[in-house]
């Protein structure tokens, strides 16, 4: 598995200390530590325990990361589907790999190891479209991005197996979000909720032509406050690549029910275009080409982006505590 380097690390690490040199030493140790922390298990102050598929690394900075996407473990379903590789075609890939380099600022980080395929723990639990009228996948989805069925029963899942499956993935999830905004809010006045994501460049079913590299989704500033979704968009504007602000993706479901200013919880959405950082194929993707190895070298150009962006995102939840 590709590491961050340390002179990667080193950079957000830096980022994160210039946002938090007016408070005191002690915050910078205690968050450097907790950021050591990787638990599938740890119990929470409140005695809940993580399932084993739920990953959470413990910060202490003002910064929560939720990464939904980046599983591929079909809890034992895979005889179900069409095949493997069409259950997972449409994950994250790598996008736990990109941001890396997140714990060195003192980032909590939760991460589910479930595929989207069995659960998409960024849709409403109800059923209910994010995006009316628009191509969507649903809560527990039947078909890929590209319209194709992922099972091979014409009618697969049952109301029984989707509330089963919502309470076992998607209530725990949401849990997890809320256990460690809760904790970072009895240390900071405010923080940042930063969901993770990643897509095809060109899906036609879902949008017309090539996506804009960043996405940036803020539930048309419901999500979180201007001052913040301005700060990361000035980050992407001048890094070089395309952009857009509640553009085709406006955020999910975590985006939007997490998302509470008047709370303190300042959420958003980044959803990258895959071929920023991966060596997306022009064409059709195959179980030839796709997915792409995860390349450091490749990927350094955008994680420098996204180095900076996390690092703005930090500055505007301790300017609270200034």
């Amino acid at each position: 598995m590709s590491r961050t380097s340390p002179e990667t690390c080193a950079s957000a690490a830096a980022t994160w200390r210039r946002a938090t040199a007016h408070l005191d030493p002690g915050y910078h140790v205690a968050a450097q530590q907790g950021s050591r922390t990787v638990s599938r298990h740890r119990a929470s102050e409140a005695g809940w325990r993580a399932p084993e598929w739920l990953s959470i690394t413990h910060g202490e900075a003002p910064l929560l990361l939720s990464i939904p996407h980046s599983g591929t473990d079909l809890r034992g379903l895979d005889s179900r589907f069409v095949s493997h590789w069409l259950a997972t075609r449409d994950t994250d890939w790598h996008v736990d790999r990109l941001y890396a380099f997140a714990t060195a600022l003192g980032a909590t980080v939760v991460r589910t190891t479930v595929s989207r395929s069995v659960i998409d723990v960024n849709r409403d639990p109800s059923g209910r479209s994010l995006y009316p009228g628009l191509a969507t996948t649903e809560l527990c989805p039947t078909t890929t991005f590209d319209g194709e069925p992922l099972y091979r029963r014409p009618t697969p899942l049952s109301p029984a197996e989707i509330a089963q499956r919502r309470r076992e993935y998607h209530e725990p999830y949401h849990a997890a979000l809320r256990a460690e905004a809760e904790r970072l809010l009895r240390r900071h006045a405010r923080i940042v909720l930063y969901d993770c994501h990643s897509i095809r460049s060109r899906i036609p079913r879902l949008f017309a032509g090539t996506l804009p590299q960043f996405n940036l989704g803020t539930n048309d500033g419901l999500a979180c406050d201007r001052a913040l979704s301005s700060a990361v968009a000035a980050v992407c504007a001048e890094s070089g690549f395309s952009h857009v602000v509640d553009g085709r993706f406006k955020g999910g479901y975590i985006t939007r029910a997490h998302g509470r200013p008047a709370n303190g919880v300042h959420a958003l959405q980044m959803e990258l275009a895959c071929r920023g950082y991966v060596a997306e194929p022009d064409g059709p993707v195959s179980p030839r080409n796709w997915p792409p190895p995860f390349d450091p070298q490749f990927a350094a150009p955008l994680q420098a982006v996204l180095e900076t962006v996390l690092g703005r995102c930090i500055e505007f939840a301790v300017k609270a505590a200034g």
